[in-house]
């Protein structure tokens, strides 16, 4: 392109004129000096094959849900089949540009028109937007929509975000960022919401109450209809966290509870790896009452043809740059196409099943706070290990030894010394079996010899971190210079 010639020469015109400024001559881009390494990396020279073998053991001291089981409640690490990711990586859903006319993506079109059908049938919500990055992305999303909604509707004194005692520490979070006041509401001794502390603070200033159901304990908010209704009645809308969506696939419809506007964590729910940082898709749906407030665009079919909607009267207009992470969404479509209705009343059902009969086992062992059927998650205490200068967390850095990764400790805060334990529908009755009689042996161990417990993980490259250090002042940089004085035993020069 004629373009690259004239910008070219004004690189090098750019460069020959400050001295602040380095141009590679292969690339032409401009870096600043002092963001240019001045000596040799320093890395060892080494052959091919030691350097092969050094990151693939490596590579094994990595633990992912691939390895082994993987009970992290509230965060459903469960098995992504692997065919989903293959099809999602055909180079015809990879290399196309968001920018390329519609008429050249009529086929990724059709996908997100579809992908959004399954999702309205699935929840019952009347409209879907794709562009949410994440479930928190998501959260986000929801709560402006429902900002605008009420701005809309010149009911500007709505300050006020409600959320129970036991929710996920993003919903008080994405309300506060959202410039609203949070309200948070104790549970009753069921661990379920507290009509009685509901009634007290829902007035003429709530905007809306966050709410997931199953909450975090992994119980179903028996008086959901109730609750909608409270909240209705005084003006206010609901919030959906979809993160504890998988044991009401086929079962019920977030809408026929009442909800107003949900995002959906398909890394969770739908079986797309978790991002690890990376791309995650975490769309919202709403019913018919917002919809004209979605952020732009949307999808549109008329006749044979899909094509982009600006045209929505009260959009929120964008949450983020095109319309979503494509291929992530598109590893959800797959898995939904696969399993079918059916498939996915099957998945709700051995979620349950799954998480209940390991419960069952556990609560043998540990303290189980509610002892309510669950859904598919459940929280145990740990207090019993303090009796021999134990806590959870020792339980926790144990377990690694044995083969498994951690479940969630301490969360929810409602529960003391809590372990939070969700084995998801992919798990078979022996994985569940074996992680019970591990657990019990672990508490043996606790018991004849608790510094064993207290010096976990013993089979790790490196022992106990200190995880509040590295909190609150982390290491972010390599430094060449300091790492090789350290291994020599050196100190540096002041």
């Amino acid at each position: 392109m004629p373009g690259n010639k004239q910008m070219n020469k004004f690189i090098f015109d750019f460069n020959e004129k400050s001295e602040d400024y380095v141009t590679p001559v292969k690339t032409g881009i401009i870096r600043p000096n002092h963001m240019v390494r001045q000596q040799p990396l320093g890395l060892p020279q080494v052959s091919e094959v030691s350097l092969v073998r050094h990151f693939t053991n490596l590579s094994r001291k990595n633990f992912g849900v691939d390895n082994g089981f993987y009970p992290l409640g509230s965060c459903t690490m469960k098995y992504n089949p692997k065919i989903n990711e293959k099809i999602a990586s055909l180079k015809d859903f990879t290399e196309p540009h968001p920018l390329m006319d519609e008429d050249l993506i009529q086929g990724h079109l059709e996908m997100l028109y579809e992908m959004e059908q399954f999702l309205k049938e699935i929840s019952g919500m009347a409209g879907i937007t794709f562009q949410p990055s994440a479930g928190a992305h998501g959260e986000i999303t929801g709560i402006i929509l429902i900002k605008a909604f009420h701005n809309h509707h010149k009911d500007i004194d709505r300050k006020k975000i409600i959320v129970p005692d036991s929710s996920h520490g993003t919903n008080p979070a994405t309300a506060s960022i959202a410039g609203f006041e949070v309200v948070e509401i104790k549970s009753n001794p069921e661990g379920l919401v507290d009509l009685t502390e509901l009634e007290k603070v829902l007035d003429d200033q709530v905007a809306a109450l966050m709410l997931t159901n199953p909450n975090t304990l992994g119980l179903f908010e028996k008086h959901i209809l109730k609750i909608s209704k409270m909240v209705h009645d005084v003006g206010g809308l609901l919030y959906y966290d979809g993160a504890n969506l998988n044991p009401l696939f086929g079962r019920v419809k977030i809408a026929d509870m009442g909800f107003d506007v949900v995002h959906f964590n398909l890394h969770k729910s739908f079986s797309t790896p978790h991002g690890g940082g990376g791309p995650g898709a975490g769309p919202v749906g709403v019913n018919k009452k917002i919809m004209s407030f979605l952020p732009v665009p949307l999808i549109k079919k008329k006749d044979d043809r899909y094509t982009f909607d600006y045209n929505v009267r009260h959009s929120i207009g964008k949450m983020r740059s095109f319309y979503g992470n494509f291929n992530v969404i598109l590893k959800s479509y797959f898995y939904i196409l696969s399993l079918g209705l059916e498939g996915l009343r099957s998945v709700s059902e051995k979620a349950i099943l799954n998480a209940n009969y390991l419960k069952n086992q556990l609560s043998r062992l540990l303290e189980l706070p509610y002892k309510n059927h669950c859904m598919h998650e459940f929280v145990l205490s740990g207090k019993t290990l303090n009796q021999w200068g134990l806590h959870t967390i020792d339980l926790a850095k144990r377990l690694i030894d044995y083969g498994y990764h951690p479940p969630t400790v301490y969360f929810p805060l409602i529960v003391d010394e809590a372990i939070m334990i969700e084995p998801t529908e992919t798990e078979s009755k022996e994985t569940l079996d074996t992680f019970a009689r591990d657990l019990e042996r672990i508490l043996k161990e606790a018991k004849s010899d608790p510094d064993k417990l207290k010096k976990a993980p013993h089979s790790t490259p490196v022992g106990r971190l200190d995880e509040v250090t590295a909190a609150r002042q982390p290491i972010v940089t390599y430094d060449e210079y300091k790492d090789q004085l350290r291994t020599s035993n050196l100190e540096p020069r002041t």
